[in-house]
């Protein structure tokens, strides 16, 4: 999934200068996020998704030690405020393997998805979610691009970062 491949209702841009603020975001989110949230991640490796993740995973009351990339695992699961489902699809190759995984379940669940990765396989993305594009933009500052996808995504969005503009916590 790819942001060009449909139109966001809303998006945002935040710049990152340490690991810190990526996780500090993360945790802003998890502050906010309720169960049937579906948040996509994409972007190579080392751009911070996992960083994210588990400021997420601290923002929802559970401890960021607790947050590992789930690349062997595929699916992690964490309980907080509301159950966090971390899934990380870089070794998935298709639709198939992330239905035979149980993925498909999650999205009925009780909690949270974040899934990394999920550009390698687009078709496990609801209609509607939020997508963060990580991108390196040397030394530990990334630019973070959100997209809204669905009304209630575009509130959240408007709420995680408030300006229109490039944005700091």
């Amino acid at each position: 999934m790819t942001a060009s491949e449909r139109v966001a209702e809303s998006q945002r841009c935040f710049l990152s200068h340490s690991a810190n603020e990526t996780f500090a975001l993360g945790a802003r989110l998890g502050q906010l996020l309720a169960p049937g949230d579906f948040i996509g991640l994409i972007g190579d490796l080392g751009t911070g998704k996992t960083e994210f993740v588990r400021g997420v995973a601290q923002g929802a009351g559970v401890s960021a030690a607790e947050v590992s990339s789930p690349t062997f695992a595929i699916i992690s699961a964490y309980r907080g405020r509301i159950p966090i489902y971390h899934a990380d699809f870089f070794r998935i190759r298709d639709y198939d393997e992330a239905y035979a995984t149980g993925f498909t379940d999650l999205l009925e669940s009780d909690g949270a998805v974040l899934v990394e990765w999920l550009n390698r396989v687009p078709r496990a993305a609801p209609r509607e979610l939020i997508l963060l594009s990580f991108e390196d933009l040397g030394g530990e500052e990334r630019r973070i691009l959100a997209y809204a996808y669905g009304t209630r995504y575009q509130h959240r969005l408007q709420t995680l970062i408030p300006d229109a503009g490039s944005s700091k916590l």
